[in-house]
């Protein structure tokens, strides 16, 4: 995989995250998601979660690929920061982090990403 499948793949999954992760917040039983309530997105990870998707998908077919290699590396570095932050804390600017469950997805997707960014385009 290289940094551009990276961006194309990854964002299309945080754009379907946040689009997913309301159903369930907007209602009347605002106590889960669709993911069920070990993997709760609050409205403002929703939010981060789609906008940085639209940002890597715009990425992969609008940057040179020597744009998205940095770009993968540093999104692989700010993952791999929220999952050593959630060793600490559980919330961050007033969103929850579910620990395990954010913890280890922040981690896989920091590995992924830094795996990724060795790829060649």
């Amino acid at each position: 995989m290289n940094p551009k499948q990276f961006l194309q793949l990854g964002g299309l999954v945080l754009v379907l995250v946040g689009i997913l992760g309301y159903v369930g917040v907007i209602g009347p039983t605002a106590d889960s998601s669709l993911f069920g309530s070990f993997w709760w997105f609050d409205n403002g990870e929703n939010l981060v979660h789609f906008i940085l998707g639209v940002v890597a998908l715009i990425a992969a077919y609008t940057f040179p690929a020597a744009t998205q290699k940095p770009l993968v590396v540093v999104v692989g570095l700010v993952a791999l920061f929220f999952s050593l932050y959630n060793f600490f804390s559980v919330e961050f600017l007033g969103s929850h982090l579910e620990s395990p469950a954010d913890l280890v997805l922040h981690l896989v997707v920091g590995v992924w990403a830094l795996w990724a960014s060795k790829g060649q385009a």
